[in-house]
């Protein structure tokens, strides 16, 4: 998605539009309130989220003023949080220059969302928000060949940083997924999908012993 918005950007500068989009319209049509509808139901509000985003983030700005704006924006311009966490994670994604090496690159990925697993938690309070999360990193580590072995470390990170939880990795594993590599990413979560399903008997057993 990322590069899809940066895409269009460069599509718009290109042809002198960026500044001049609203006169697309129709003149009965040319207002902020019906710009901003088009292009949220468009897919296309992303790329001034994005942008903005990505400037925080490149400032240092600290997690709890984006999470502050980021929360605003949604408030203000109906943005559900599976959007959000979208641009959150490309946001996230595109702050750091990945190391051109595959043995190198799952070291540096963990390292790298580790230190954001705070910002991208704060947008992950729905399970679908968390299977959204999910899609993109499946389809981020099958976009980036360097990334096919980091996928499974990068879920576990996620899943020890409470940015993702256990019903909705069951559900991603069983049949959320998407096609792209799905061979390759499911035979890697196997174990610890096992494990996480163990842990699940093991609780609810304690919780009817408890009963």
């Amino acid at each position: 998605m990322a590069q899809n918005i940066n895409a269009v950007a460069a599509s718009l500068r290109k042809v002198s539009m960026d500044n001049r989009l609203m006169e697309l319209f129709p003149a009965n049509k040319q207002s902020v309130e019906h710009f901003t509808k088009y292009f949220t139901e468009a897919g296309l509000k992303e790329l001034s989220e994005y942008k903005e985003l990505q400037e925080q983030m490149s400032c240092g700005d600290p997690f709890k003023d984006i999470i502050l704006y980021v929360k605003e924006e949604m408030k203000k311009n109906n943005i559900p949080e599976t959007v959000v966490i979208g641009i959150v994670w490309s946001s996230v994604m595109s702050t750091v220059e990945w190391n051109k090496k595959e043995e190198l690159v799952a070291e540096q990925a963990i390292k790298h969302l580790k230190q954001y697993s705070p910002l991208l938690a704060a947008f992950t309070t729905q399970g679908q928000s968390e299977l959204t999360l999910l899609l993109k990193i499946q389809e981020n580590c099958y976009d980036n060949i360097h990334f096919m072995k980091a996928f499974q470390k990068i879920v576990m990170l996620f899943y020890k940083a409470e940015v993702l939880s256990e019903e909705p990795i069951l559900k991603w594993y069983k049949d959320a997924h998407v096609a792209k590599g799905k061979s390759v990413f499911l035979e890697q979560m196997k174990k610890f999908v096992e494990w996480l399903k163990n842990a699940e008997e093991e609780s609810e057993s304690e919780a009817e012993e408890g009963d």
